[in-house]
């Protein structure tokens, strides 16, 4: 049986890669964790030294294989129990930065031991089991006015 440690917390970053379809709809791509195969961000723990985007980045492409332009500034914040090797539940809190993605890669870090998939944004909401990653998912659905649209999206990477 797993026990909490309360004296154990991590921090982690994490890449939203989202793409937009010709009709206006964002989704957003998520991959599946190895032990459980939930649906998850890309997403792990923070490096020492380097910028929070800058370990998204690095993240998206190792979990996920992606390649595009992360924000600076994030997009909100989630926590989930992580169980770690030794049976211990560690409370993680996860960043969150947005990243448009540019490409997919076909040959990635974790192409073997993750799938990946495209969700319309309120779907992915639905599909993950953190109910604080969906409810800032579920943030992402709602659509800014027209004429602030943009500047709602550029804010996020000055």
């Amino acid at each position: 049986m797993a026990h909490r440690d309360r004296s154990r917390t991590g921090n982690e970053i994490a890449a939203l890669p989202m793409r937009w379809s010709s009709n206006g709809t964002l989704h957003v791509l998520m991959v599946t964790a190895r032990g459980s195969g939930r649906w998850v961000m890309p997403k792990g723990w923070r490096f020492d030294g380097g910028t929070p985007w800058k370990t998204a980045e690095t993240q998206a492409l190792d979990r996920a294989g992606v390649v595009g332009h992360v924000g600076i500034n994030p997009i909100g914040r989630y926590s989930y129990d992580r169980i770690m090797p030794d049976g211990a539940v560690m409370t993680c809190d996860v960043e969150v930065f947005p990243m448009v993605v540019e490409r997919l890669r076909s040959d990635w870090k974790n192409r073997r031991t993750r799938k990946r998939r495209w969700f319309e944004v309120s779907a992915a909401a639905s599909q993950v089991n953190e109910p604080e990653l969906a409810a800032l998912l579920r943030t992402l659905s709602v659509k800014p006015p027209k004429r602030t649209a943009r500047a709602w999206f550029l804010s996020w990477f000055d």
